[in-house]
């Protein structure tokens, strides 16, 4: 669950892709000394002192053409609206420029928690260029090395200690959240309307109407459901608005708060090559899904089109063998009931634990029956199993050496336990660990 949202702002060439970096640990932003070298917006999570953050990194995205100042107010604008603190990144070699006092006046009206980061500080000799910086009138300034790493840390513990200001979110504690994603005009949201049987959320035939994560909270058959729609996802390459690079971040966290995911596919224009990325987003973050195929009704079918069709979602959906398919019409309401009760199976195998002794059991017999392979005169040896966590339920093989199993065997080892347990429609993790024999 991610505790809060951070974006990093400041005028062009400050560092803010390098301190990014550091951030989140891994080079995913490109950097380079010319401004405006950050052309796509990046979006990463990192864990400090037990808190989860997802941290976008503005960079200095250039319009041709345009004023630097109406392109950091556009930058600044989009962070202000959707983060819950904001780092604001200054050159402390170059001093305070009229940009970093344009960005300041925005921040000063934002109403948004913000923490300034005097970059570029690489030795104490230039410490002293920080105290300028409480003319901006934004806080205590903190002194960082975005290339050295200097100050990461202080900068961290102070949103940390500023999370109390943060907006507080919805609290559906005991209810199922449920994120419907999917490229745009898939039917996502008529989808809920279907569901919800009644007019909720805007519905409309052009690319994108909706921009915002909406919740709404239901009850069917006594159980508490909230679902979350979301703004399609856009390949990087189409994505031309900058509020579209928004409802990106907005579907990955709506996917984060979600216990399931219902990944739509319009079944009118079939699997899209880009329907693999936004799947792949979902089950990289181990939650469980169901494919659904809206707009069945449209569909010039036999009584073979069903089952070709979901053939070709196992070969081309390798990743997601484990995610139960339904074909519907959010228009005709065709097989919309079968929806809940799917998501209420998928959702009690996701929060599955089995006792170690029958896990053990299980993985024993598979390992007695079918022998790992030797690999360079070796053979991998099981000692023990023991499911660890849920939603997804993760396993630990405690092992003679990990690097004896070959990916082959581990799938066969997963096949093993769906098929002794009841994990339909979530992922399921196995890590393997040497074992101390200390």
């Amino acid at each position: 669950m991610i505790d809060g949202i951070i974006a990093i702002v400041g005028r062009p060439n400050v560092g803010k892709s390098s301190l990014f970096n550091r951030i989140i640990g891994d080079r995913v932003s490109i950097v380079e000394d010319t401004p405006g070298v950050t052309r796509d917006r990046v979006y990463g999570k990192t864990e400090w002192l037990t808190k989860n953050f997802r941290f976008i990194d503005t960079g200095g995205i250039q319009i041709e053409d345009q004023p630097f100042q109406q392109e950091i107010k556009m930058q600044v604008d989009l962070a202000i609206q959707e983060a819950d603190c904001i780092i604001f990144v200054v050159d402390g070699r170059e001093g305070i420029t009229s940009d970093d006092e344009y960005i300041a006046r925005m921040l000063q009206k934002g109403n948004k928690p913000v923490i300034l980061a005097v970059n570029k500080i690489d030795d104490q000799s230039l410490l002293y260029h920080t105290y300028d910086f409480y003319g901006l009138g934004v806080g205590d300034p903190i002194a960082t090395s975005s290339a050295h790493g200097i100050g990461i840390g202080d900068v961290l513990d102070k949103v940390v200690s500023m999370m109390d200001q943060f907006e507080k979110k919805e609290n559906y504690e005991g209810m199922i959240k449920f994120a419907i994603i999917g490229q745009p005009n898939v039917g996502k949201s008529s989808l809920i309307n279907a569901i919800l049987n009644e007019e909720r959320t805007i519905v409309s035939d052009i690319e994108g109407t909706t921009r915002d994560a909406i919740d709404t909270p239901f009850i069917y058959e006594n159980r508490d459901y909230v679902a979350i729609d979301t703004a399609g996802i856009r390949r990087r390459g189409k994505i031309y608005e900058n509020v579209e690079k928004y409802a990106v971040l907005r579907a990955l966290t709506a996917i984060e708060r979600a216990d399931v995911i219902l990944f739509v596919i319009d079944g009118e224009r079939g699997i899209r090559e880009q329907d693999k990325h936004v799947a792949g987003y979902a089950h990289n973050e181990g939650k469980p899904i169901i494919i659904v195929f809206n707009k069945w009704d449209t569909v010039e079918k036999d009584e073979s089109t069903m089952n070709q069709m979901i053939e070709r979602v196992r070969s081309e959906f390798l990743y997601l063998s484990y995610a139960p398919i339904v074909f519907v019409s959010a228009k005709t309401k065709q097989r919309i009931h079968t929806i809940i009760p799917m998501i209420e199976k998928v959702y009690i195998n996701s929060q599955t634990r089995i006792p170690t002794s029958v896990v053990n059991e299980v993985i024993m017999d598979a390992q007695r029956f079918t022998p790992p392979p030797t690999h360079k005169g070796q053979r991998l040896r099981i000692y023990y199993v023991s499911q660890v966590s849920i939603a997804p339920p993760t396993f630990v093989f405690f092992v003679n050496d990990p690097e004896l199993c070959h990916f082959s065997y581990k799938r066969f080892l997963e096949n093993r336990l769906r098929e002794a347990f009841e994990f339909e429609g979530t992922p399921i993790h196995l890590n393997f660990r040497k074992r101390n024999l200390t």
